[in-house]
C-alpha cells in the first residue's frame, strides 16, 4: 500500500513539475542530451533552414515589410524559442496568419513607409507580452473555448488578402497604394488594370508552371528555394534578352532589394503611451492568432506522435521569440505548421533541431543575402498567392458550414467581414459572434408537461385537459443555470404557477448545472413570486455543488432544509420520492394529481436510445 502511495505521490509531482512555468528549461534539455539524436537534429536543421530562408521573405512581402525582416524573424525565432521550450513540436518563426494579420492592421491604421517600420518593433513587443502574461496566468487551455469556426473563417479571409495583395506584383500593375482589405484590394487592382507589364507576366507564368511540376513529381525537395534560384536564372539569361529581342524594349521585371547583412543590428522599440494605445488592439489579435496556431499545432503532433506538450511553456516559448524579434528587426512569430512537421519528419528529436535551424538562416543570410537581389519580385509574389490558396480548406469549410447553422453563421459572418474590414476585427466579431451563439443555444430551457393518465401510464398532457384537483408538479430542470439561462428559467417557472390548481412545485435538480449568483437571484425571485401565489416550493436530487451555493446565499434558508433533499446516486428516484412524501405532508389528506415537466428533444433522444 505504501508503495502505491509513493507511486501516486511521485506521478502527481512530476504533473505539477511538468505543468510548472521554467524559466530557462534549456540546461535540462542539454544536460540530458544524448549523442545519437544529433544526425537526427542536424538533418532537421538543414531541412527547415532551406525552407525558412525563402519562407521568411514571402512572409515579408505577405505583411509589406522588407524581406530581411522575415528572414531575420525566421532566424531569431528559431533561435531563442528552444532556450525557453521543453518539447521540440513547435518550429517557431514568421508565419503566412499573423503576417496578413500585420499587413491589415497597419493598412487600417493609414501607417506605411517608414512610419510603419518604426513602429513594428513595438507592435511585436506587445504581441510577446501578451502571450507572456498569458502563459504566466496559465491561460492556454482557455484557446479551446474558441470556435474552430472563427479560425476557419478568418484563415479563409486572410487566404483571399493574401491572394488580391499579390496578383497585382505578379501582373507588374503600378497601384496608388496597398488595400487594407480584400475588397479594397480588388478596387485598386481593376482601376491599375491598364498597367499590366507583359515581361512581368511572362516571368509569373513560367514561375507558376514550374512551381506545378516540382510539387507534382519532387514534393519532398525544398521547391520553393529551388522555384527562386531557376527562375532568377531563367529571367536574366532567358527571358530578359529574348523579350528585348522580340519587342524592342527593355523587359520591366522588377527585383527584390539584396539583404546586406552588414546593417543588421540591435535595435530597441520606440515606447510611447500613444503608440501603445495604438498598437494594443491589433497587438492582442495577433497575439491570440500566435497563441492559437502554436498550441493546435504543438497538440496535433503530440497526438500523432505519443509526446507530451506542456501548453503554457510552448506559450512562454513563443512570447519570448517574439520578444527576440522585436529587438532584432524581426516579424510576429509562432508556430509554422510547414516547418514543425518537417523537423519531425527530418528526425529532430530535441529543441537542438530548431537552433540549428536558425544558425544555418544566420550563416544564409550573411553568405546569401546580396544574391537576393536576382530574385524577380513576381515570381516571390506567384509563391506566395500558392501559399494562399493552400489556405483554402474545401473539407474544413464543408464541415463548418453544413455541420450547425450556429457553425455556419460564425463561420460566414467571420469570412465576410474579413473581406470588407481589418481582419483584426474580424477575428473579434467572429469571437464574440460565437460566444453570443452559445450562450443563446445554452440558455433557452423548453418543458413539455407529463401528466399521469386514468391506466396509470406517463402521457403528455393535452392543452385542452384542465386540472380538476391540487396537485403537485414535478418539473424537471436540465441544463444550466448560470446568468444566460436564469431569467429564462424564472419566466418560464412563473408561467407554470400560474395555473388556478396547482399547489406545490418540486424542481428535480440533478441535471441543472453551473448555478451562479444570477441564478440564485432567479431562483430567489421565483420562490417570493410562488410565495405570493400561495404555493409551496420544493427541491430534489439537489448535488453537493449546487447544495453548497444554496447554502453560501443563504437562500437554503429561505426554502427550508426540509424542503431540500438532496441527491442520491445509489437510489436515483429515493431523493424525488421523500420529496413526493414531504409534498403530501404539506396537502395533508388532499388527493394530488402528479404532472412531470421534461425537454422534449432530450426526451425524444432518450427514448430513441437502445435499452
Amino acid at each position: 500500500m505504501a508503495t502505491l502511495l509513493d507511486k501516486i505521490k511521485k506521478g502527481f509531482n512530476a504533473a505539477r513539475e511538468y505543468n510548472t512555468l521554467d524559466f530557462f528549461p534549456l540546461r535540462k534539455s542539454l544536460s540530458g542530451y544524448q549523442a545519437e539524436n544529433l544526425g537526427g537534429d542536424l538533418r532537421a536543421g538543414l531541412n527547415v533552414a532551406l525552407l525558412a530562408f525563402p519562407q521568411g521573405m514571402a512572409y515579408a512581402l505577405i505583411a509589406g515589410l522588407p524581406i530581411e525582416y522575415g528572414v531575420y524573424g525566421s532566424a531569431i525565432a528559431a533561435t531563442v524559442a528552444p532556450i525557453f521550450a521543453k518539447s521540440p513540436l513547435i518550429t517557431m518563426g514568421p508565419t503566412n496568419a499573423t503576417s496578413v494579420m500585420l499587413l491589415s492592421a497597419f493598412a487600417s491604421l493609414g501607417i506605411v513607409g517608414a512610419d510603419m517600420l518604426g513602429m513594428v518593433p513595438l507592435l511585436i513587443f506587445l504581441v510577446g507580452f501578451f502571450i507572456l502574461l498569458g502563459a504566466y496566468f496559465k491561460v492556454a487551455n482557455l484557446v479551446q473555448y474558441i470556435s474552430r469556426s472563427v479560425i476557419t473563417g478568418y484563415i479563409t479571409a486572410a487566404a483571399f488578402l493574401i491572394i488580391s495583395n499579390q496578383i497585382p506584383k505578379s501582373l507588374g500593375l503600378e497601384l496608388e497604394s496597398k488595400g487594407a482589405t480584400f475588397y479594397e484590394s480588388i478596387i485598386l487592382s481593376v482601376q491599375s488594370i491598364g498597367s499590366v507589364d507583359w515581361s512581368t507576366v511572362i516571368v509569373s507564368v513560367l514561375t507558376v508552371f514550374l512551381f506545378i511540376f516540382l510539387n507534382k513529381r519532387y514534393k519532398r525537395l525544398p521547391n520553393v528555394a529551388i522555384c527562386l534560384v531557376a527562375i532568377s536564372i531563367l529571367t536574366e539569361w532567358v527571358v530578359k534578352p529574348a523579350y528585348l529581342a522580340v519587342s524592342g524594349h527593355e523587359a520591366q521585371v522588377l527585383f527584390l532589394s539584396g539583404i546586406n547583412a552588414a546593417d543588421w543590428s540591435f535595435r530597441a522599440p520606440e515606447f510611447s503611451l500613444r503608440n501603445i494605445q495604438t498598437l494594443a488592439s491589433p497587438a492582442l489579435a495577433i497575439a491570440l492568432l500566435c497563441i492559437l496556431e502554436g498550441i493546435s499545432i504543438g497538440k496535433s503532433l503530440a497526438a500523432r506522435t505519443g509526446a507530451r506538450l506542456d501548453a503554457n511553456q510552448a506559450m512562454f516559448s513563443i512570447g519570448m521569440a517574439n520578444i527576440g524579434c522585436a529587438f532584432f528587426s524581426g516579424m510576429p512569430a509562432s508556430g509554422s505548421l510547414t516547418r514543425s512537421s518537417l523537423s519531425a519528419s527530418s528526425g529532430g528529436r530535441t529543441v537542438l533541431a530548431s537552433f540549428i535551424s536558425g544558425m544555418v538562416v544566420f550563416v544564409g543570410v550573411f553568405t546569401l543575402g546580396p544574391l537576393t537581389a536576382f530574385i524577380p519580385q513576381s515570381a516571390l509574389a506567384v509563391l506566395v498567392v500558392a501559399i494562399g490558396f493552400s489556405l483554402i480548406n474545401k473539407h474544413t469549410i464543408r464541415v463548418v458550414t453544413m455541420t450547425t447553422k450556429s457553425d455556419a453563421i460564425v463561420f460566414g459572418l467571420t469570412f465576410a467581414t474579413g473581406l470588407i474590414m481589418p481582419l483584426d476585427t474580424a477575428i473579434y466579431i467572429g469571437v464574440g459572434t460565437s460566444i453570443v451563439l452559445f450562450l443563446k443555444k445554452v440558455a433557452q430551457p423548453e418543458m413539455v408537461e407529463y401528466t399521469f393518465k386514468d391506466d396509470g401510464q406517463l402521457a403528455q398532457m393535452d392543452q385542452s385537459e384542465r386540472r380538476t384537483n391540487p396537485e403537485v408538479s414535478i418539473v424537471h430542470v436540465e441544463g444550466e443555470l448560470f446568468f444566460g439561462a436564469a431569467d429564462l428559467f424564472r419566466d418560464q417557472m412563473r408561467r407554470i404557477c400560474e395555473e388556478p390548481n396547482l399547489r406545490i412545485v418540486v424542481l428535480k435538480m440533478r441535471n441543472a448545472h453551473h448555478m451562479d449568483a444570477t441564478g440564485v437571484m432567479a431562483l430567489d425571485e421565483l420562490l417570493r413570486y410562488i410565495n405570493e401565489k400561495g404555493r409551496y416550493l420544493i427541491l430534489s436530487e439537489v448535488k453537493a455543488d449546487m447544495l453548497r451555493v444554496l447554502k453560501k446565499s443563504g437562500l437554503s434558508e429561505k426554502i427550508e432544509e426540509r424542503n431540500i433533499f438532496t441527491d442520491e446516486p445509489s437510489n436515483p428516484t429515493l431523493s424525488t420520492a421523500k420529496a413526493l412524501k414531504r409534498a403530501k405532508e404539506h396537502l395533508g389528506d388532499t388527493e394530488a394529481d402528479v404532472s412531470i415537466y421534461v425537454d422534449p428533444v432530450r426526451d425524444k433522444q432518450k427514448k430513441a436510445k437502445p435499452s
